[in-house]
């Protein structure tokens, strides 16, 4: 079996897995091998490590991300691919539905569309006088369009106006912040795509101090990074959970037949509220 978290930035979500382990019995080293791999989101390198376990023929490949799990696809069509985290495993062509696979792919799904309103929400409550907020969002991203509709949702219902800003590339994060600051916002929502999200973490958190305007994050990486705080899926809990469908293929479920799950846990960071909570 072969898990290819980033291992430089996510011991957390390692530790999560091996404790998913623990709890069903398994001790590494001892009744179940783990080839570790991290590609830190290079997609080069996501292509070289999945053919590179496809040779080494593991038993299943557990993947850490989209990206991750696109590349494990395009390398096997037969080995059990479990995906830890998948923005939309049904557009992101992994799965053909949620209740059933149909393939060699399953696993957990970070869509979860209602925490992109909550994320305005809070946002709200942090800063009282919110009345305009830019979005940074990622348009060919899978769940984007729906994220930004409970957003669009979630500012009629707080009478706060939006102003989108598509981020494509790393190239377009700086101008996005310099047209969030001419647009007179008074705080950025950002719901880009993972690939540059763990990417650009450093940058965005100096731009935000740059720039002088709070960001509401998705994950708690950026706040980790330098950035003001953050609100949604508990990755850590989903690659626990991970552990449970691999333990039903080692004993020989089909992924096909095992349904893709959704996010049960999520947590709100906060470094200048000194505030971590989870629910």
């Amino acid at each position: 079996m072969a898990n290819r978290h980033s291992l430089s930035s996510n011991t957390h979500r390692t530790e999560a897995f091996r404790q998913g382990l623990r709890e069903l019995g398994y001790v590494e080293g001892k009744n179940i091998v783990i080839e570790w791999r991290g590609a830190d989101g290079n997609r080069d390198r996501q292509r070289a490590l999945a053919a590179e376990l496809v040779r080494l023929k593991v038993d299943v490949i557990v993947a850490s991300s989209g990206g991750d799990t696109r590349a494990a696809k395009e390398a096997t069509a037969t080995i059990p691919i479990v995906m830890a985290s998948a923005d939309d495993p049904v557009k992101g062509g992994f799965v053909a539905s949620l209740a059933r696979p149909g393939g060699n792919i399953t696993g957990l799904s970070t869509l979860s569309p209602e925490t992109s309103g909550k994320r305005l929400e809070l946002l709200k409550e942090i800063v009282p006088k919110l009345s305009r907020v830019a979005v940074f969002g990622t348009s060919s991203s899978p769940g984007n369009a729906q994220a930004l509709k409970e957003i669009e949702l979630a500012a009629t219902a707080l009478g706060v106006t939006l102003q989108y800003l598509d981020v494509l590339t790393g190239k377009d994060i700086e101008p996005a912040f310099r047209a969030a600051v001419k647009g007179r916002t008074d705080a950025v929502l950002e719901i880009i795509s993972g690939s540059l999200r763990g990417a650009y973490l450093k940058q965005i958190a100096e731009l935000s101090v740059k720039s002088r305007l709070p960001v509401m994050h998705e994950r708690p990486g950026h706040v980790e990074a330098g950035g003001l705080m953050s609100y949604g899926v508990n990755l850590a809990d989903l690659d626990r959970r991970a552990a449970i469908y691999v333990d039903k293929i080692l004993k020989g479920a089909k992924p096909a037949d095992l349904p893709v799950e959704q996010p049960k846990k999520f947590e709100f960071i906060s470094i200048s509220k000194r505030r971590n909570r989870s629910d």
